[in-house]
């Protein structure tokens, strides 16, 4: 199968690029619960990619994949280089960030602010694509501050995919560049599904997925009923893993993989978490993202506490999450 076709199957469903949650730890934990579903690294900026410590800010193993980058920019100069050195990491996808709000991203002039600059985008993911192999996609919102979405959308995915530009991921609600934190620009801004439903049928020929609000697989399986190419999910796929990942592969792909247990994941993490505390990590580093792992099971309190209590530990290996594993095993008995 051609790697891009490929990659548009996987995409039918994606868990969203989130700062400081989907770091290559969580990513592991994640695969072990779907082969299928596309991940994607938080964002990092392309001048920290040029000139930072690239094997920690891109680093990741390769049982991750299928794994995009996410880049953060705004000059094509720069995010041409980061696009070559991601590409040469091994990514299977790069991604440019039009949608993050964060105060940071404003002052930089990236981000959520570029949905007032589709000519711009198209200048920067024209540079990127001439500078990787890799295919380069967008994630942008419906519009910022007082635009009117039905109008700034169409636009902006006119003129972006005129350079080149064949799949995009949209954020169904707009940002609030100012008046709103980026918690609130996460849940406040009203949700609009039609108008991204309404994107598909105008723009056929482009691979689209929608993201915002979606919190389990009957939800996104509707989104993709309605003709939506792909759905990406954040917050849920990360404070509930086991709920949205461990039955993605048969309900989103029809991929028949053997039947897995949240339990049985835990203990598969094991020897991932003895690699990287014998290499000098620490065990929290890890486990803060599996706290989710049982929510909604009998015992999910037992498990957090038990890990947010002992995981900080000097010294704390394993055998904590064995413990933790065994504190909730008791009380769901």
């Amino acid at each position: 199968m051609p790697a891009q076709e490929k990659l548009d199957r996987l995409a039918r469903l994606s868990v969203a690029p989130m700062m400081d949650w989907t770091d290559r730890h969580c990513r592991y934990f994640h695969r072990l619960m779907s082969r299928e579903v596309l991940l994607y690294t938080e964002m990092v900026t392309a001048p920290a990619v040029i000139n930072g410590d690239r094997e920690r800010l891109l680093g990741f193993a390769e049982a991750e994949h299928p794994v995009a980058v996410q880049l953060g920019g705004s000059d094509p100069v720069e995010l041409a280089k980061a696009s070559k050195i991601a590409a040469e990491f091994g990514y299977d996808e790069i991604n440019l960030n039009v949608g993050c709000p964060s105060d940071r991203v404003q002052s930089g002039a990236f981000g959520a602010v570029l949905m007032e600059r589709p000519d711009v985008v198209a200048e920067c993911v024209a540079a990127m694509q001439a500078a990787s192999p890799v295919e380069v996609t967008v994630k942008c919102r419906i519009g910022v501050d007082d635009q009117t979405p039905a109008e700034v959308l169409p636009d902006f995915l006119t003129k972006v995919s005129a350079a080149g530009v064949r799949r995009f991921t949209i954020h169904a609600r707009k940002a609030w560049l100012k008046g709103l934190s980026p918690k609130e620009n996460r849940d406040i801004p009203p949700l609009d599904y039609a108008l991204v439903h309404q994107m598909k049928r105008d723009f056929p020929h482009l691979h689209l997925s929608i993201n915002g609000g979606i919190t389990s697989l009957e939800g996104a399986l509707e989104h993709l009923a309605a003709g939506m190419d792909g759905v990406m999910i954040g917050r849920s796929a990360y404070h509930e893993p086991a709920k949205i990942l461990l039955g993605a592969d048969d309900a989103i792909y029809g991929a028949e993989t053997p039947e897995q247990t949240a339990d049985g994941v835990a203990e598969a993490m094991l020897p991932y978490i003895e690699a990287h505390v014998s290499a000098g990590g620490r065990l929290n580093h890890v486990t803060r993202h599996m706290l989710g792992l049982f929510a909604g099971q009998p015992g999910a309190r037992s498990w957090k506490r038990y890990l947010s209590e002992n995981a900080h530990r000097p010294g704390a290996g394993p055998e904590v999450v064995e413990a933790a594993l065994a504190a909730r095993q008791q009380v769901a008995a």
